[in-house]
């Protein structure tokens, strides 16, 4: 009986796995790690009704800032020059005798500024209260302030320069500091508002650091 051949065990191929594609693969975990680590952005929202009152305070306070500017500029703000004019009333030389009516306008407009920067950069302290609402209620207290100063200023002004007798046609006397123009009224509050940009800009975070770390 002839033999028969002897058959080896077959031999079968494992399956092979599905290729991988490792480059989708490590980008998927940078993307899971980042997200762990860095929190989801999310825009700072502006604050408008929890900074309501203190809004209310910071204009209040800016506002009465106007009283000892008033009496600072009283004092400091050089007289005018004056004559009586053909109906008996005070009115100041012409030039170069009126120079003086430059300089008290030029007095109040930069201490109206130098006010509004120094608010500017008291209301940037309160940290917890950063954001355009407190900025606008700076804005609109210098405002105030200025208006506040210009009346009451010119006041003060006058009460230091009476004239105890009517004064003799053509002679020269005193005449009290005067504020001419309203523009000046605008220096305070670009002053503010400058400090309180410049400070935010300058900050550079999103909350303006609202949050204390």
């Amino acid at each position: 009986m002839a033999e028969q051949p002897v058959e080896g065990p077959a031999q079968t191929t494992p399956p092979t796995a599905p290729p991988v594609d490792t480059e989708r693969e490590r980008q998927r975990d940078l993307a899971a790690l980042f997200a762990r680590v860095m929190p989801a952005y999310q825009r700072p929202r502006v604050i408008v009704l929890a900074d309501l009152l203190p809004a209310v305070s910071v204009a209040s306070t800016a506002a009465l800032l106007g009283l000892p500017l008033a009496w600072i500029w009283s004092r400091i703000a050089p007289a005018i020059p004056g004559a009586l004019d053909g109906s008996g009333h005070p009115v100041p030389l012409p030039a170069p005798y009126s120079y003086h009516r430059f300089d008290d306008l030029a007095i109040f407009l930069l201490m109206g500024l130098a006010a509004g920067l120094a608010t500017g950069v008291a209301i940037w302290m309160l940290r917890g209260r950063r954001g355009p609402t407190i900025m606008l209620a700076g804005v609109i207290g210098s405002f105030f302030a200025a208006w506040l100063g210009m009346r009451t200023g010119v006041s003060f002004a006058a009460g230091l320069y009476p004239l105890a007798s009517a004064p003799k046609a053509g002679s020269v006397f005193d005449i009290a500091p005067r504020i001419e123009t309203s523009w000046v009224l605008l220096a305070q509050p670009l002053g503010c508002a400058l400090a309180y940009g410049v400070l935010a800009a300058w900050n550079g975070m999103n909350d303006l650091g609202r949050r204390v770390a």
